[in-house]
């Protein structure tokens, strides 16, 4: 009975929450942004969380003008699902509207080869690639093990030997994926005007100055501060109500 009604009131929330996506975007149609973006975040209550809704968010803030929500819903869509093109395209037009300009610092030599190497996959694609190789090694190993013939031995030998280096190979991409994932933690700044401090207390010295919808990284929390580093590998520190961590 119990799973039932559970399954009766899974039912129910995915039917609501279809039915309010279809009548935000409905309103959007109809250039109603702020009563569109009521109803996707309705929906966001309900932990109904989707790359799709976050983009039509992201969409319905860019036509208000307001930077900053439009920036971070894009952003969220991508944590969704990093190969949504039309999120990217939109994201770089609604970064055009931010102020701030902050070269990123390029990494150079045999690490940013590495990375680039890594990044072509998320960890959980590179686990996949990991559980691929390892089946392929298997059916080498029964193949080289039941094999008669010396040649076809030796093929099998040496195949198992490439494919345990692919493997080595997926497994550590994967270990590097997933530490970088869960040190990435992105956030946007939603203050109009922020002075980024020294240190966290508001006494301190003016370190420099932040404008909405420009993307950080929290590197460290202290109450209700967080120490932030910038693209150009500036640091200081902000109020927290200052930005929107976006995982």
């Amino acid at each position: 009975m119990k799973n039932i009604l559970y399954i009766f009131l899974l039912f129910t929330q995915v039917f609501w929450a279809q039915s309010a996506f279809d009548k935000g975007n409905e309103l959007y149609k109809n250039d109603k942004f702020s009563e569109a973006i009521k109803e996707y975040e309705s929906i966001l209550r309900t932990q109904n969380h989707s790359a799709e809704v976050y983009f039509n968010l992201g969409n319905s803030y860019y036509k208000l003008n307001q930077v900053a929500p439009s920036i971070y819903n894009y952003e969220k869509a991508l944590q969704l699902n990093p190969g949504y093109e039309e999120a990217k395209n939109n994201l770089k037009f609604a970064q055009n509207m931010t102020i701030d300009e902050i070269k990123a610092v390029e990494k150079i030599g045999f690490g940013r080869t590495i990375e680039n190497f890594t990044s072509m996959h998320s960890y959980d694609e590179w686990a996949k690639i990991t559980v691929g190789f390892s089946i392929v090694f298997l059916l080498f190993f029964i193949a080289y093990y039941f094999s008669s013939k010396t040649l076809l031995k030796r093929i099998f030998f040496v195949g198992m030997f490439l494919i345990l280096i692919g493997l080595i190979i997926s497994v550590s991409c994967a270990i590097s994926e997933k530490s970088r994932f869960d040190n990435d933690k992105p956030a946007i700044i939603f203050a109009e005007r922020i002075e980024v401090k020294s240190e966290p207390k508001e006494t301190s010295n003016e370190a420099f100055i932040l404008h909405e919808g420009t993307k950080v990284q929290v590197i460290e929390a202290k109450k209700d501060w967080r120490k932030i580093q910038l693209a150009d590998e500036r640091i200081g520190w902000v109020n927290k109500e200052a930005l929107k961590e976006i995982k």
